[in-house]
């Protein structure tokens, strides 16, 4: 494949803020089409960005944009917002499942809204969108879809500490492997990204006790899911990218210059999974 997503639409998921805005930036420098699906219409009052600031970051970047205030736990939101990409832009080529909610908490420390909220969103939301937006793909040049998922791993230290995490996240990666094979043979590209090491993203001030200095910048996944996204579809799917395997295979090898600060590159934050 050419290595350009110029006149592509990609339908991104919590493309407001952090990584999925990211992505869509890296990909308006093409000159694609974002349809940036997201919550957060009006400001958020500990958060930066919304889809309409978003949208004219894109349009600053190259690209068109389509903001679409989009809840993926409802079904009839999901429906009107793919309903809304395909009137606008004619078809989608590419589904990113970035949205995602986090709760790094212990099983007597989750209340069963926020488990409900996880599952609901990340594993739930996923497959749903993926489902709006099948038919369209299949009828797509190049369709991909990335789950930004982990890897799966059985192993007890990744489900003991958040379990209701965890299986929210892998239940995205079991999505990977089952659309992968159902949709191998009419061309549908499903492959999931995570980053090696922690990503400075705004939601990171949520979090307690790291130090911004000790990661990376979000362009870093983005990068790496424009070199998967360039692929043909019928080369890989049903593979889980970690960032730097997939820019190491764009022939990439110096991670370093995605370091928010490049003097502490050697003492990054591994993130989870890995």
């Amino acid at each position: 494949m050419s290595n350009t997503l110029a006149g592509k639409t990609l339908f991104i998921t919590g493309a407001s803020r952090g990584i999925g805005k990211a992505i869509a930036l890296r990909a308006a420098r093409d000159g694609a089409r974002i349809v940036i699906v997201a919550k957060t219409d009006q400001p958020h009052r500990k958060l930066p960005g919304t889809i309409h600031t978003s949208a004219q970051e894109v349009k600053a970047a190259g690209g068109e944009a389509l903001a679409v205030a989009c809840d993926v736990r409802f079904e009839d939101q999901v429906a009107r917002a793919v309903d809304k990409a395909v009137e606008t832009f004619g078809g989608i080529d590419i589904l990113v499942n970035n949205a995602g909610a986090i709760s790094l908490t212990g099983t007597l420390a989750t209340p069963i809204k926020r488990f409900d909220l996880v599952m609901d969103i990340n594993t739930r939301g996923t497959w749903l969108c993926c489902q709006a937006c099948l038919p369209h793909l299949q009828k797509a040049g190049n369709p991909h879809i990335l789950m930004l998922s982990p890897p799966p791993d059985l192993r007890p230290q990744w489900f003991a500490p958040h379990l209701a995490y965890t299986l929210s996240k892998y239940g995205m990666s079991m999505c990977v492997l089952g659309l992968a094979e159902e949709f191998r043979t009419a061309g549908v590209a499903v492959n999931a990204l995570w980053p090696r090491k922690v990503i400075a993203t705004e939601a990171l001030t949520l979090i307690p006790g790291i130090d911004r200095k000790r990661c990376r910048r979000p362009e870093i996944v983005a990068d790496a899911a424009y070199a998967i996204l360039t692929r043909s579809s019928r080369a890989a799917t049903g593979r889980f990218f970690s960032d730097e395997e997939a820019l190491g295979e764009a022939g990439v090898t110096d991670f370093t210059p995605y370091a928010v600060d490049p003097i502490n590159s050697d003492r990054l934050y591994p993130d989870l999974f890995f």
